[in-house]
């Protein structure tokens, strides 16, 4: 053990290289949180190797489990596991950073920025995003359902996702992935495990998740107690990142109810702000930079900007860092790995439904939309292109197609 801590130890990434990795993936990572789980799957499990396939998925079920967004989350947690605290902070800063820098310079009155990139560009980027979650549904179903009944569980997770498409639904379905891997798939060793390279102590991981707790009890009881409007902004995008499951779309309406009604926000800046988030790269929460740069009454500006961004991802951080290390331990048991087999194919049938709606319905409306769709899943599958110019290829295909159209 202590031979095999000390290789892993050694192969410990900078802290500026997970920063840079993330930032290109900040930059490139178009279609929503499923579609971020498929660059990332691509980036650190296909092509670097920093992750196995069993210790992604186990990552994307605990990130599944736990309130806010998935995708940030899994790339908070990869960094940690690369680089430690430093590299989870870069891996966030990272990846979150472009989309954030865009939207404040939109809430700060750049609405010809809106304009930049027309319909034609913004529909080939949806339809990138389908190949991107195509390839992680392929990729991930070969690994973590190769027989007919973890198959049949991911179909099953799959159809009852669209058919109750709640964010309740999603921690339903794996919850009960989680007993049918109990009941059906017993493994009969531990050779199986693939260790994630945690080095956070219980002591610290059990301090984060106080200062979490801390923070959601005593920050509602500071914002009343005081005249503080900094404290108020702090508290709400702080219980917006802390009690929504389902990642950034489900958010969105706690936001518009915190921000709108006191008149904080305009209706009609919420909505525009809601638009712009969708054309830009990296997690959708990045909204939240935006909204504080064009509160009404300060702090506002870059300033509101930037408590508004650390609130709503300050849970996500601590939730991270709080939970990995005994998730690391948990799932080295033989009851958890059994588990861990029936939720990773409802992982996979989470990912397939998801591929339907909203990826494809959203995006393959025609034609020539599933043949640029293809394209991108065969340079990405088969081709090994990097995703990057597998984005910027179809954003072209698609300002292509809307000349011809």
């Amino acid at each position: 053990m202590g031979s095999a801590m000390a290789t892993t130890t050694d192969d410990r990434v900078s802290t500026l290289t997970a920063f840079l990795i993330f930032l290109r993936l900040g930059l490139t990572s178009f279609g929503g949180p499923i579609a971020h789980l498929g660059y990332f799957r691509d980036e650190f499990v296909a092509r670097r190797r920093w992750l196995s396939e069993q210790s992604y998925a186990d990552l994307v079920a605990l990130c599944q489990f736990l309130p806010g967004p998935a995708s940030s989350q899994v790339g908070i947690a990869i960094g940690l596991s690369q680089a430690g605290l430093p590299g989870a902070l870069a891996a966030w800063l990272g990846f979150t950073l472009p989309s954030a820098l865009a939207l404040t310079l939109f809430a700060l009155g750049m609405t010809m920025w809106g304009n930049v990139l027309d319909a034609g560009p913004l529909h080939g980027l949806k339809v990138v995003a389908v190949a991107v979650v195509a390839q992680a549904v392929w990729g991930m179903a070969r690994n973590l359902c190769p027989d007919a009944a973890r198959i049949t569980l991911a179909a099953a997770a799959a159809g009852i996702v669209l058919l109750w498409p709640t964010a309740w639904g999603q921690v339903g379905v794996i919850a009960a992935g989680g007993v049918a891997g109990l009941l059906l798939f017993k493994p009969e060793s531990q050779d199986e495990h693939s260790p994630l390279p945690i080095t956070v102590s219980r002591r610290m991981a059990l301090a984060a998740l106080l200062v979490f707790f801390c923070f959601l009890v005593g920050l509602p009881l500071a914002a009343q107690s005081g005249q503080s409007q900094t404290l108020s902004l702090i508290d709400a995008f702080y219980r917006a990142g802390s009690l929504v499951f389902g990642g950034g779309h489900v958010v969105l309406p706690l936001l518009q109810s915190e921000v709108v009604p006191p008149g904080w926000v305009s209706k009609e800046a919420f909505l525009a702000g809601y638009g712009a988030a969708q054309a830009v790269p990296g997690p959708l929460l990045t909204f939240a930079a935006y909204l504080g740069a064009v509160m009404r009454p300060a702090p506002n500006g870059w300033l509101g900007g930037l408590i508004s961004l650390l609130a709503i991802f300050a849970p996500s951080f601590l939730l991270v860092v709080g939970v990995l290390p005994f998730w690391e331990r948990l799932r080295r048991h033989l009851r958890t790995q059994a588990a861990l087999r029936g939720i990773n194919a409802a992982v996979v049938g989470l990912l397939l439904a998801a591929l339907y709606h909203p990826v494809w319905t959203s995006a393959i409306l025609r034609p020539a939309d599933f043949v640029l769709g293809l394209a991108a899943f065969v340079a990405l599958a088969f081709w090994k292109l990097p995703p990057w110019l597998v984005v910027l290829l179809s954003a072209l295909g698609g300002w292509l197609l809307g000349i011809l159209s």
